[in-house]
């Protein structure tokens, strides 16, 4: 079992940054893909970023050269360093970890709120 807590959303004006982190309860980094999610109102959740255990990375294209995902796998998190922000990133985001062989262990985390106003 893998649980997952995320942090960093707030408030931000459009053209700023937000970082978010997602800490894992227990090691990740030897078999799980990390992704981020994002969810907002009347909206399906879609994937925002992911990185795997050797450090590849994939990005939506709405997104791309905005956001950047990393992981520290001593830490046992996964960031989601964004930039340039739009109003349409508003959303709620989520940290997601899925086995790379085992696929039936997926995990969520509840989710951080990231509001892009004026």
């Amino acid at each position: 079992q893998v649980q997952l807590v995320e942090s960093g959303g707030g408030l931000v004006q459009p053209g700023g940054s937000l970082r978010l982190s997602c800490a894992a309860s227990g090691s990740i980094f030897s078999a799980y893909v990390m992704g981020w999610y994002r969810q907002a109102p009347g909206n399906q959740r879609e994937l925002v970023a992911a990185i795997s255990t050797g450090g590849y990375t994939d990005y939506a294209d709405s997104v791309k050269d905005r956001f950047t995902i990393s992981r520290d796998n001593a830490e046992n998190t996964v960031y989601l360093q964004m930039n340039s922000l739009k109003p349409e990133d508003t959303a709620v985001y989520y940290c997601n970890a899925r086995h790379n062989i085992l696929v039936m262990k997926n995990y969520w985390g509840q989710g951080t709120q990231v509001t892009v106003s004026s």
